[in-house]
């Protein structure tokens, strides 16, 4: 009963930043669940929870839309006799949550806010996890011309110059960050009818960016999620080293409340970034693609 309810206030606080974040009309981050695997002999003892251990884990969409989460959590579930309730929102918002103690732990990709998070008092332990990168995705046709270039900041002023439709997250999530640190590379302010704030997830935008024959900015693993789907935007540019995108995760500071997990929140971080967990990662997608969607690190 308590986990239930504790996951209820979560979805609320979840909804209430989403509606700060945009005037548009988004859906609910979804708590979602693993799914089922064969039980294993755990590794490491549980503690004693007569309701049974509850981890609460916020995260960018990425994780859990490019199917990594439903790939790798069942193995720590199995092996610690945890349920891990997983709120898939944008970077900022995940980090607002765990600001708020409505998180035991957050898996997320911005640098320098988890830094701010962590420098504030916020959290009490960092680790790096792994990393992938973004492309700009766009039709085939290609009106800004820019496919093949390797310089992010050049692209996008050339989509702006052409006044070619580009969908951004406008979501404050970490790729809606790396977003506007490009347009700040470039020297422009994007505004006008070619640039659409969706405020939304990456795989709704992309949804968008597809339906408008539209330019956006995608992190790889969600784009390669979605070309199995038949999806059919390209990646037109790539290879820039701004566009790197690493992921860290962080332990909620327990002095939050009482129904902070720190325990179960440093046994998950240990889990994650034990070399068996990074096998798993650097396994992910590798049979449907020929190469990890995610690099450990």
């Amino acid at each position: 009963m308590l986990r239930m309810i504790r996951v209820l206030l979560v979805l609320v606080c979840a909804v209430a930043l989403l509606a700060a974040c945009t005037t548009a009309e988004t859906p609910a981050p979804a708590t979602v669940e693993a799914e089922p695997v064969a039980e294993a002999e755990p590794t490491t003892e549980p503690p004693a929870d007569e309701e049974g251990q509850t981890l609460m884990l916020a995260t960018t969409t990425s994780t859990y839309d490019s199917g990594l989460l439903g790939f790798i959590l069942p193995d720590f579930e199995a092996k610690y006799g945890v349920k891990v309730d997983v709120v898939a929102v944008g970077t900022g918002q995940a980090l607002t949550l765990g600001m708020d103690g409505n998180a035991d732990v957050l898996l997320v990709h911005d640098r320098a806010r988890e830094d701010k998070f962590m420098a504030e008092g916020h959290g009490v332990r960092r680790e790096d996890v792994m990393y992938n990168d973004f492309v700009i995705v766009g039709p085939e046709s290609d009106p800004a011309g820019i496919s093949g270039m390797t310089d992010v900041a050049e692209a996008f002023a050339m989509i702006a110059e052409s006044q070619s439709t580009f969908v951004s997250r406008g979501d404050d999530s970490g790729t809606h960050g790396k977003e506007k640190s490009v347009w700040a590379a470039a020297g422009i302010e994007p505004a006008g009818d070619w640039y659409i704030s969706a405020g939304q997830g990456m795989s709704d935008v992309l949804t968008m960016s597809e339906e408008q024959l539209a330019y956006t900015l995608s992190d790889r693993a969600t784009y390669l999620s979605r070309v199995k789907d038949g999806f059919d935007l390209v990646i037109v540019v790539e290879g820039d080293p701004i566009l790197l995108n690493p992921y860290g995760v962080m332990a909620v500071n327990p002095d939050k409340g009482e129904h902070i997990q720190a325990d179960l929140a440093n046994q998950f971080i240990d889990w994650l970034i034990s070399p068996e967990t990074k096998a798993l990662i650097g396994e992910f997608g590798v049979a449907e693609f020929g190469a990890p969607l995610f690099t450990p690190q």
